[in-house]
């Protein structure tokens, strides 16, 4: 899980802005493609999904942050459901955690601020 969560223009009061909605999972994808630097193939291997579901996951990902960044929204990182499995130290179940919201919500910012489509 990201430690940091929200990100926002500098300068501009929170409740003035528009906030787009990063899931974990494409947060995740961005991790794993953009900063890792690791191949689809690879980084759908880690998430446990097919490379074609990561593709799509990454594209949406991509126009989230491409969005925020071009038209000065703030960035939220929560929601989506989420399977966290142990570290390879800890060996058990892995973990299951729900988003604030149910996937797919229209809520963001966690101030009912609403996400633009």
């Amino acid at each position: 899980m990201p430690q940091i969560t929200y990100y926002k223009p500098r300068g501009i009061p929170q409740a003035m802005l528009q906030c787009m909605e990063l899931t974990v999972d494409e947060f995740e994808a961005i991790r794993l493609a953009d900063f890792e630097r690791l191949y689809q193939e690879e980084a759908a291997q880690r998430m446990n999904i097919s490379r074609q579901t990561f593709g799509r996951i990454l594209d949406a990902a991509h126009a989230k942050v491409a969005d925020a960044l071009v038209h000065g929204k703030a960035l939220s990182i929560h929601g989506g459901p989420v399977e966290i499995a142990a570290p390879a130290d800890r060996p058990g179940p892995p973990h299951h955690q729900e988003g604030d919201r149910p996937h797919g919500s229209r809520q963001c910012c966690r101030r009912g601020h609403t996400e633009t489509p």
